[in-house]
């Protein structure tokens, strides 16, 4: 065992480039002892994310997700990288507006297939 000489060191994992579009995204280890890549320089209020895409950076330099409901109106957080990197999909956000998507997806192909109805023979009397 050596003398320290300098302060305990944070936890930092520095910058990685992303397997999928190439750009740099702070890497940060997680509470979990896991990595996670946050997009660098974005700091969205936190009210403004759903609950299990918020992360917040802890006093020792990890992250966690912060999924207080409602959270407080000035606190501000992280996002992975993969939510905003373009060369992926988006994530499923919301299940209940994915299954509405594609149900108007069916009942359009649906429309698409029948003829439109005939107009009425004789007009009622406005008169």
């Amino acid at each position: 065992m050596g003398v320290l000489d300098e302060g305990p060191h944070r936890l930092g994992g520095g910058q990685s480039p992303c397997l999928y579009c190439g750009l740099l995204a702070d890497r940060l280890a997680t509470l979990e002892q896991d990595w996670v890549l946050l997009e660098p320089g974005m700091t969205p209020l936190a009210h403004a994310v759903p609950p299990e895409h918020r992360w917040i950076v802890m006093s020792d330099g990890r992250v966690t997700v912060y999924g207080v409901c409602p959270p407080d109106p000035s606190q501000r957080c992280r996002i992975e990288h993969r939510l905003a990197c373009s060369a992926q999909p988006l994530p499923d956000l919301w299940p209940w507006l994915t299954s509405l998507r594609a149900e108007n997806g069916r009942r359009a192909e649906r429309q698409k297939d029948r003829q439109p109805p005939e107009p009425p023979r004789q007009w009622p009397d406005a008169g």
